[in-house]
């Protein structure tokens, strides 16, 4: 049905806006809610796949007139999210889990319920846009109009065969004028707060969720300096990511900070600012829309909050990204992503190593 679009609705004002966009501009919306924990789950109290949520949907998409509907994804949740955070961090790295979520569950789980239901487009709430570029001949995902919400580099997996069938309603708005929107038509949703943390470690105790998730215990172990000189204990290596200064617990006279995880001996490295600079940054190509067998001229981010610097990027002889920036950069962490940029075009990325 090439009118017909399904919109994953969190019980938030994004996704709520989102379908009465698509309304208005004459498709036929049917909404649809992710249940994302198991019954009696030990996570937090609300969540984007909690009861309430799913209410709040369910009460915007009424409003509108809409079909509604509740996957059960909590087992994909629990195997492809969950339990890769976990075992990210208990082998020192750190995962962002949004963009896990994202790549196996809203444009994953939810894109297989859109074919389904015969549906033409999957339509949510995220800050991004889509377009079809003459340069590279398919389907992109382009930067948000505001900057300040743009959320493309928790996007990067998305491939331009799955782009021709995404819609980002809210790419050319800011977050002021979808309230507004809201508000004119008094969905519940319009003065809901937004969640800042990983919707599973509401508390942001990501070690105290790990021991609880996995049911393990971590050992404490040594900090050393760069040469390997012991100086103290740590309580664990899940307690510690790349750049961490806060909460050593260690006096050396001076600020230290974390700047390698040696899991193999239960170590936490311990350095000074600018032990943590490279200008090198080698990751697991996860979505590329273009080969890069040669070195190419980008700009590319380390994390949510870094702004793009210039780069140069290409796929080596084993398959692996290197992205070379002309300006060492600050805390590259495995786990993390290194997102391309070709201007506004997110031109891929992956997972730094």
């Amino acid at each position: 049905m090439e009118n017909t679009a399904l919109i994953a609705m969190s019980g938030g004002v994004d996704s709520s806006t989102a379908a009465l966009l698509m309304q208005q501009a004459g498709f036929t919306c049917v909404g649809a809610t992710m249940k994302l924990f198991r019954t009696g789950e030990l996570v937090c109290e609300r969540t984007c796949g909690a009861p309430d949520d799913a209410a709040d949907a369910a009460a915007v998409a009424q409003r509108l007139g809409m079909t509604h509907h509740v996957f059960d994804f909590s087992a994909q949740f629990h195997a492809q999210v969950m339990a890769e955070f976990a075992d990210a961090y208990e082998h020192g790295r750190t995962p962002n889990p949004c963009i896990s979520c994202n790549r196996c569950l809203k444009f994953g789980c939810m894109m297989e319920k859109m074919h389904e239901l015969g549906a033409s487009y999957l339509v949510t709430g995220h800050y991004a846009r889509v377009e079809f570029s003459e340069k590279y001949g398919c389907h992109v995902l382009r930067k948000a109009m505001d900057a300040a919400k743009d959320q493309t580099y928790f996007l990067y997996t998305l491939t331009p065969e799955q782009l021709r069938h995404i819609r980002f309603p809210l790419g050319a708005l800011e977050k002021s004028e979808v309230r507004r929107i809201a508000e004119e038509n008094g969905f519940v949703t319009a003065k809901k707060k937004e969640s800042q943390d990983i919707c599973f470690v509401p508390d942001g105790d990501y070690a105290a969720f790990i021991q609880r998730f996995s049911g393990k215990t971590f050992p404490a172990g040594e900090f050393t300096d760069m040469q390997g000189k012991v100086l103290g204990a740590h309580r664990g290596i899940i307690h510690y990511t790349i750049g961490q200064r806060k909460g050593l617990g260690v006096a050396v006279g001076h600020p230290v900070y974390v700047c390698g995880i040696d899991t193999e001996n239960n170590r936490v490295i311990l350095g000074e600012n600018e032990d943590l600079f490279t200008q090198r940054v080698t990751a697991k190509p996860l979505n590329l829309i273009t080969q890069l067998q040669t070195p190419t001229r980008v700009l590319a981010k380390i994390r949510y909050r870094h702004k793009e610097q210039p780069a140069m990027a290409w796929v080596d002889e084993n398959g692996l990204l290197q992205v070379e920036f002309e300006q060492p950069q600050r805390a590259a962490t495995p786990g993390q992503a290194v997102v391309l940029y070709d201007g506004e075009i997110v031109l891929g990325g992956g997972e730094i190593l």
